[in-house]
């Protein structure tokens, strides 16, 4: 059965919440629901960087051997404030390393609190857009969309969602997964 891996941070390793609530778990439920015959691995380490994540997806790869990657990381590099260059070739070549594999990718983003500073944020936004343009992949722009500035929807420490509001996060994910859960379901695009 193919691979869906989730590699991202604590967001989606389900921080604070039992796991089974967390929407990588939604994701897996749903696949199977909706008939997609995909097995769902979370690889998602909390706290984990951009770096850290480079220096494990390797690995990672070579054990799961995904047909799809869901890569959700970045946040944590923002919430350090490390510099967006590192950052940004760090995904840069984590989505060549998938794509040398023919493993289709979906990559996503966040948004980091305003008091960052306007020009750290509105650069780290863009920074998933244009990393999805050049190498022509789909892109969640904002994972935490209609969550994060909803405290009824947050943890305490107003950084990760409570299990309310998984499904919202699975919501913000599907639609852009599905193209790629059909090309891969139908042996469309598996040039690997």
């Amino acid at each position: 059965m193919p691979v869906i891996l989730v590699f991202g941070d604590s967001i989606s390793a389900g921080y604070g919440i039992h796991v089974e609530q967390g929407w990588v778990n939604l994701l897996a439920r749903k696949a199977e629901q909706e008939g997609y015959g995909f097995r769902v691995v979370n690889a998602s380490v909390s706290g984990e960087t951009t770096a850290g994540g480079l220096a494990r997806l390797p690995h990672v790869l070579d054990v799961q051997h995904p047909a799809l990657l869901v890569l959700e990381l970045g946040g944590n590099d923002g919430l350090r404030s490390l510099p967006l260059e590192s950052t940004r070739e760090n995904l840069d070549r984590m989505i060549t390393l998938a794509q040398q594999r023919g493993i289709g990718t979906l990559l996503v983003g966040v948004r980091l609190p305003p008091n960052y500073g306007e020009r750290y944020t509105v650069g780290f936004q863009d920074m998933y857009a244009s990393l999805a343009r050049a190498h022509r992949i789909a892109a969640v722009p904002q994972l935490l969309e209609g969550v994060d500035l909803n405290p009824e929807l947050m943890q305490a420490d107003h950084i990760h969602p409570n299990e309310q509001g998984q499904p919202l996060l699975l919501g913000n994910v599907w639609p852009r997964l599905v193209p790629l859960l059909r090309a891969r379901h139908t042996g469309g695009a598996s040039h690997g």
